[in-house]
């Protein structure tokens, strides 16, 4: 049993990452820790965005320290390159007692060396998941994917990863997320799921619907009572404090509805 809030997550970047990009409405200055406050979001996502932050990542770590848990990137963004920071983020587990998994961003839409979709080979995911167990603090390997990628061979990539993180890029295409969350069912029946949430319409470069972003926030709670999912995520800190409508819809939505009971 636990709460609502418990299973919500903030997406972080560092702060203004998209003020250049996405036609934004406003320039950003909240960092994760600040947003995660401002949100009332008890657990935090920290990704590499365009190179940014650079490891060593001690100092960025330290914000972080008070909230319940902390999932870091060794895979950023697309802007990122290629190869992880696996062995940067395991360095973390001496700074953030709450560090709990690594992410990889943007995976899917990279090629490997055979020309499969996914930044790293299986073999070498394997080797990263070996030593994500070895240290004091078992981590989880969580993986970002698209609702357009569902139908690409990940098969192989999605079989080494413990967390699966669904995301639908177009406002638009949120009209088939009952169906394509069902797609993921079928994909990766055994993996634990979370649900990506955009707080912006990053696809058309516009605000998203307030109506779009409540539909996504009622089936997110249903299905964590259902038990089909088990966190959701919103996207992202660097728009926390532009004055968009659906987030301080969803922080009005998290202040109400937070303490409601997930069993």
């Amino acid at each position: 049993m636990g709460k609502l809030t418990d299973s919500l997550w903030l997406w972080g970047h560092v702060a203004g990452a998209h003020d250049a990009q996405y036609k934004l409405v406003g320039t950003s200055r909240m960092t994760p820790a600040e947003a995660a406050y401002y949100m009332g979001i008890p657990n935090v996502i920290m990704v590499r965005y365009k190179g940014e932050p650079k490891p060593p990542w001690h100092q960025y770590a330290l914000s972080l320290v008070p909230l319940q848990q902390v999932v870091w990137s060794i895979v950023g963004d697309s802007g990122c390159g290629t190869g992880h920071d696996t062995e940067e983020a395991l360095k973390l587990q001496s700074v953030l007692p709450n560090l709990s998994g690594v992410i990889m961003d943007d995976f899917f839409g990279r090629k490997n060396a055979d020309g499969t979709p996914g930044g790293l080979r299986p073999a070498e995911l394997v080797e990263i998941r070996r030593s994500l167990r070895s240290g004091p603090r078992p981590l989880d390997l969580w993986v970002v994917l698209y609702t357009h990628e569902l139908d690409l061979p990940v098969q192989a990539g999605l079989d080494q990863c413990d967390v699966v993180t669904l995301w639908t890029w177009h406002a638009d295409d949120l009209r088939k997320l009952d169906e394509n969350f069902e797609k993921l069912e079928r994909l990766a029946p055994r993996h634990r799921k979370v649900l990506g949430l955009y707080m912006w319409d990053y696809g058309a470069g516009r605000p998203m619907p307030v109506a779009d972003m409540a539909r996504q926030c009622e089936l997110g709670l249903l299905w964590l009572q259902e038990g089909r999912i088990e966190g959701m995520i919103f996207l992202a800190s660097c728009v926390c404090d532009i004055e968009l409508d659906t987030v301080e819809w969803v922080s009005g939505w998290i202040a109400e509805m937070g303490e409601e009971t997930i069993s």
